[in-house]
C-alpha cells in the first residue's frame, strides 16, 4: 500500500436556518449561539491533531467555525465544497418543500434531484468529491503520508463525500447524518477509500494524529498477522 494523508470533514456549527427550519442553501446565513458554542468545542477537540493544511466552503458559516475553532489557523478556499445550489428552494421553510413534487425525489432518488434555478445533486457530489480527492492527492505530495488536514462544508456535501467513500449510490446518501460541528475522517488509497470516523460529535480526536513512523510498521507488523486487510484499512485512527 502507498502510505496517504488522513481527511478531516468538519461541518459547520449550527446556524440560524438550522434553528429556524430554513434551508439555507448558498444565502449568507450565520452561526447562532450553540453553533458558535459548537465551533469552540470542536476547537478543543482538534486541538492535539496537527493539520497539514485546513480548506473551506467559501460562505460564512463555515469560515465562522473556522474562526472560532481553528483560530491560528489559514483557512484556503475551495469552491468545490460549497454547499449545493438548491435556487429557487433556498431560504425556505423545510415543512413548506417537503410539500413540493420535488421532495421524494430528493429524499429517495437524489441522483435525480435538479433544483429549479439550481444545481442538479449529482454535479454537486460529483465537484465535491473531486475537489477533496485533488487536495488529497495535492497534501500527500506536499505534506507526506503522514498528514492530516481538515475540509470545512455543509451536510449535504459530506453526505455525498461519504458515499463515494463507501462504493454506494447517491440514491442512499440520505441515511448518512452529518451533524453540526461533527467530524468524518476518510483515508484514501491507490486502491479503495477507507471511513475512519463518521459523524464523530464527541469523541477523543488525538488517535488521528500521525504516529511515528517506526512505532506505526511495528502496529502494522503485528496487526497483519491477524487480519490482513487491517494494515490497508487500519493505522492511527481506525479503531473507536
Amino acid at each position: 500500500m502507498v502510505p496517504v494523508a488522513t481527511l478531516l470533514l468538519l461541518r459547520h456549527g449550527r446556524t440560524t436556518a438550522n434553528a429556524d427550519g430554513g434551508l439555507a442553501g448558498h444565502q449568507p446565513v450565520e452561526l447562532d449561539e450553540t453553533g458558535r458554542a459548537q465551533a469552540a468545542a470542536v476547537g478543543e477537540r482538534l486541538r492535539s491533531v496537527p493539520l497539514a493544511a485546513v480548506v473551506t466552503s467559501p460562505l460564512i458559516r463555515c469560515r465562522q467555525t473556522l474562526e472560532l475553532a481553528l483560530p491560528d489557523a489559514d483557512p484556503l478556499v475551495e469552491e468545490g465544497l460549497i454547499e449545493c445550489g438548491y435556487g429557487a428552494w433556498e431560504g425556505q421553510p423545510l415543512k413548506k418543500l417537503a410539500k413540493e413534487s420535488l421532495w421524494p425525489v430528493v429524499q429517495q432518488h437524489p441522483s435525480a434531484a435538479v433544483f429549479p434555478q439550481g444545481e442538479a445533486m449529482a454535479a454537486m457530489a460529483a465537484r465535491a468529491v473531486a475537489a477533496v480527492r485533488a487536495w488529497d492527492a495535492r497534501i500527500t505530495a506536499e505534506h507526506g503520508p503522514e498528514a492530516v488536514w481538515l475540509a470545512c462544508s455543509h451536510g449535504d456535501v459530506i453526505k455525498a463525500i461519504v458515499a463515494d467513500a463507501l462504493g454506494v449510490h447517491l440514491d442512499l446518501f440520505q441515511r448518512i447524518v452529518a451533524d453540526p460541528a461533527s467530524v468524518t475522517a476518510i483515508r484514501y488509497t491507490p486502491l479503495r477509500p477507507f471511513l475512519l470516523r463518521l459523524n464523530d460529535t464527541g469523541g477523543d480526536l488525538a488517535a488521528l494524529a500521525p504516529t511515528p513512523r517506526k512505532r506505526r510498521r511495528a502496529t502494522r507488523a503485528a496487526t497483519n498477522a491477524a487480519d490482513s486487510d487491517a494494515p490497508v484499512g487500519g493505522g492511527a485512527g481506525a479503531g473507536r
